[in-house]
């Protein structure tokens, strides 16, 4: 089986299991790029959709200002990362 590339949240997985939960790490086996390749596209189903809940929030509305567009952006995605971290990636 060659080297398997995954995404971001994949490979964090991976490493998650390996560190943490190695019994369920070599249980998956085989199975195991496909599981990482389900996170990957589970995390950008889920950042997807969270991202269009948010952007329509009065907190997360553009303003024309650069600094503060930017700054809720950042803080947008920072959110979704972190649920995308404990909902998909450290479970």
């Amino acid at each position: 089986m060659g080297k398997e590339l995954y995404g971001k949240y994949g490979m964090l997985a991976k490493v998650y299991l390996e560190k943490h939960e190695p019994a369920r790490y070599w249980t998956l086996g085989k199975d195991l790029p496909e599981y990482l390749h389900g996170i990957d596209r589970q995390a950008q189903e889920l950042f997807e959709t969270i991202y269009a809940k948010l952007a329509v929030k009065d907190e997360y509305k553009k303003t024309g200002e650069f600094l503060s567009d930017v700054r809720k952006e950042n803080e947008m995605r920072q959110r979704i990362e972190e649920q995308i971290l404990t909902e998909l990636v450290y479970v």
